[in-house]
């Protein structure tokens, strides 16, 4: 094993032999040209030789079937800050990671089911489920806001929140009663990196009398067979996940204070703490999701089928269309990597150009996480894609590798 750098760059030890550290699921590759398969995985090889991320996972389905399912990397031992007798346990497919904000995608499917179920209107205002909700013009603020990262609140205001009661609903209210938006709802479109999850969870939790948690459960993860999925896990599972690690160098320090403010504290900070006990059993809609590649691809593909897998109906097709229909342009921010971006009411739109799932995908939509996680469902390939990596790389001069494999599935999964 060699090592990719010095221990101050933060780069793992990257193997000479990488199949040595390679898992491979089940494959069928009929009607699929092998050789593009192979192309698109060595380009996951490329990006994971850059010592940035201790592993990857990388999974495809096309047309239903399971066109690549593979991982690379260890999945324990061999994080830039590892000793380097640790043991060094190689990642499989079904290895679970914490997939951060790639759970707002699985958020907002619930949201449009329940939307269809009648159990709320995007146009309802947030004050009718949450009565709190009131001050500084915050009674003006619709579901539709919350959605669509313009309700106001893009980051916390107001006291630091207590962490050791983020699953306190009553304590959640309260302190988003109390923030003050930094411009009225509706006014622009900035992403809400962590208020948009407890929102979400007390909305639905209002409007349904239920635990979010619970109903993603029993209506989609249980009858199509899940294992993992879910906002956090049962606590016995919680050694079965495995970390996430910060690697690279350091933000400088003006873009590491835009992250802070953006997304609740610095990678340093954010990360260690993602890896504790505390969060893996929480329900934070918005990034607290546990899961694989495997099966992100596979709740990808629920989308991609226009909301229906295997008889389970999610929601309709025309609901989906009209939730994957672009309402606003995201205005440049940190937490998105200082792009534009398409967003339809919840979810992610790709682009033709530059997006979020690579180049020549202005059909994709699902959701990234960060660092370097993405889940999407592209209808005009009938591909359903997941990619999670357990780095969270600051800058680093390899950092287009990771686009560059977005970029290659598109080149070879062609459109149907």
């Amino acid at each position: 094993m060699s090592v990719a750098a010095s221990d101050r760059d933060g780069r793992i030890a990257v193997p000479d032999d990488l199949d040595a550290i390679a898992s491979t699921g089940a494959e069928d590759h009929s009607g699929i040209d092998s050789a593009a398969v192979d192309r698109i995985w060595v380009a996951a090889q490329h990006w994971y030789a850059a010592g940035m991320h201790p592993a990857i996972q990388v999974c495809l389905r096309r047309d239903g079937r399971v066109i690549l399912d593979r991982a690379i990397g260890h999945a324990w031992g061999n994080g830039p800050s590892d000793p380097s007798d640790a043991e060094k346990v190689p990642v499989r497919t079904d290895t679970p990671f914490c997939v951060y904000s790639t759970a707002k995608a699985i958020t907002t499917t619930v949201a449009h089911m329940l939307v269809e179920r009648g159990h709320f209107s995007l146009d309802d205002r947030v004050c009718e489920y949450l009565p709190s909700y009131t001050s500084h013009g915050k009674d003006r603020t619709t579901i539709r806001h919350v959605m669509t990262h313009s309700a106001g609140i893009p980051f916390a205001t107001g006291p630091r929140p207590d962490l050791k009661r983020m699953d306190d609903s009553e304590y959640a209210r309260e302190m988003l009663g109390r923030m003050k938006p930094v411009y009225p709802p509706g006014m622009l479109h900035m992403y809400h990196g962590v208020t948009w999850g407890p929102l979400m969870r007390e909305i639905i939790s209002a409007a349904t009398g239920r635990n979010i948690r619970d109903i993603l459960n029993d209506e989609i993860l249980a009858p199509l067979n899940f294992r993992w999925t879910n906002y956090g896990v049962a606590p016995q599972d919680v050694p079965l996940v495995a970390p996430s690690h910060v690697t690279g160098k350091p933000l400088p320090a003006p873009i590491a204070k835009a992250f802070k403010t953006a997304v609740g504290g610095t990678p340093q900070q954010i990360i260690p703490f993602s890896n504790t006990p505390q969060f893996l059993t929480s329900v934070i809609p918005s990034s607290s999701t546990v899961s694989n590649a495997n099966e992100l691809s596979r709740f990808a593909e629920i989308l991609c089928r226009g909301g229906e897998l295997d008889g389970v109906r999610v929601m309709s097709a025309e609901t989906l269309r009209a939730a994957t229909t672009q309402c606003r342009r995201l205005r440049p921010d940190i937490a998105t990597g200082l792009m534009p971006m398409r967003w339809g009411t919840g979810y992610m739109l790709g682009s033709k150009h530059f997006g979020p799932f690579g180049r020549d995908a202005a059909g994709a939509f699902g959701h990234t996480g960060l660092t370097d996680i993405a889940m999407w469902a592209d209808p005009d390939r009938a591909l359903s894609v997941a990619v999670v990596s357990s780095g969270k790389p600051g800058g680093h001069r390899e950092a287009k590798r990771y686009p560059q494999l977005l970029d290659r599935i598109n080149a070879e999964i062609p459109r149907i």
